[in-house]
């Protein structure tokens, strides 16, 4: 007899096995072995019927047990609904083996402050801000799959401060977010009037946001404008040059540390438009390092980085605004996380030896 139908996959997927009909990678990295980018005429379909179109042959069952298995992301998160309908431009990828489990614990998350209207978190990386809409009501124990910074830090609170008369989960109201691989200062609404007091200062650009990138290349201090869209034309978000199609996105740069090849930049948001960031150093040629959806311009190559950063070298560093129900002023400072602080540590000491 031949090779059982499920076996077909080894000959497309270079070298890959299949254990107990779940692919796994050998001795290979969870680096993205097989991408595609949604286009319009499959917008609407589900996970499992994308995983389809990409492996073809494969059966419902395998697509099934492979996003079971923590080897699917979408636009670079992992993804363990396969029921999920997608959209165009929406990034379809196979990991060549499973996403490590949640090591974040309830107790890991640093509170900053913490008042009956809004709590202020030290986020780490690797871990969404929230839970995405199609994931919200999920049971419990499939929530701690995937574990959110939202969810880690309402149970925290629920641990340590008495709970309200039918309130028994304290809900957060979220104003603000960061990238799933950016680490930093994140603010919560606990309250209605927090939550629209704090969205108010957001909106008028009041809220002090600085981060830490170290980028590649030597970019100068400056004041980046341009309109950002949802859709450069290859499923990106990126900046257009037709006035009105966008929404304007203003970030303000400063150098912080200077090293042969790469630079520790401070980037002020004055707007704070999804990935702008990201897309405003990569539109200079100058990406963050670990960069993997903006390292390229559009229609062209990747541009290679070969730093070695241990993920996306972003940080929120600062984060200061008005309490929305007192008027205090307030203001947070958090230095680079471990992995950030030895990554720029690295490079300095790569600088000392040539």
């Amino acid at each position: 007899m031949g090779r059982p139908r499920r076996y077909n996959i080894i000959e497309r997927m270079h070298g890959w096995v299949m254990a107990r009909g779940v692919l796994t990678g050998t001795g290979m990295t969870s680096s993205a072995t097989h991408t595609t980018i949604v286009p319009a005429e499959h917008a609407g379909k589900t996970v499992a019927a994308i995983l389809r179109v990409m492996l073809t042959g494969q059966s419902w069952s395998q697509v099934r047990k492979l996003v079971e298995a923590r080897r699917v992301t979408i636009n670079g998160e992992l993804w363990l609904d396969d029921a999920r309908r997608l959209k165009e431009g929406d990034t379809v990828e196979i990991l060549a083996r499973a996403a490590p489990s949640p090591q974040v614990h309830i107790d890991q998350i640093p509170i900053r402050h913490i008042d009956e209207h809004l709590v202020v978190v030290e986020k780490p990386a690797g871990i969404s801000t929230v839970r995405h809409p199609a994931e919200k009501d999920w049971l419990e124990e499939r929530r701690m799959l995937v574990l959110t910074l939202d969810d880690l830090v309402m149970r925290q609170i629920g641990m340590h401060l008495p709970r309200k008369k039918h309130d028994p989960r304290p809900r957060l109201r979220v104003v603000q977010r960061l990238d799933k691989e950016t680490s930093g200062l994140v603010v919560f609404a606990r309250t209605v009037e927090a939550e629209r007091g704090l969205g108010h200062q957001f909106r008028k650009h009041t809220v002090t946001r600085r981060y830490l990138a170290i980028v590649q290349g030597r970019p100068r201090a400056q004041t980046i404008r341009s309109e950002l869209v949802r859709d450069r034309g290859d499923g990106r978000r990126g900046s257009t040059t037709l006035k009105g199609s966008g929404k304007e996105a203003v970030t303000h740069i400063q150098v912080v540390e200077t090293l042969p090849g790469y630079t520790l930049l401070a980037c002020r948001l004055e707007t704070g438009r999804t990935h702008q960031i990201r897309i405003h150093l990569a539109e200079l040629g100058h990406p963050v390092c670990g960069e993997r959806v903006y390292n390229r311009p559009f229609q062209g190559e990747p541009i290679l980085d070969e730093s070695g950063a241990p993920r996306l070298a972003l940080h929120a560093a600062e984060l200061g605004f008005t309490h929305p129900v007192s008027e205090e002023p307030m203001h947070w400072d958090m230095p680079l996380p471990p992995d950030l602080r030895e990554f720029l540590e690295r490079l300095r000491t790569d600088v000392k030896q040539t």
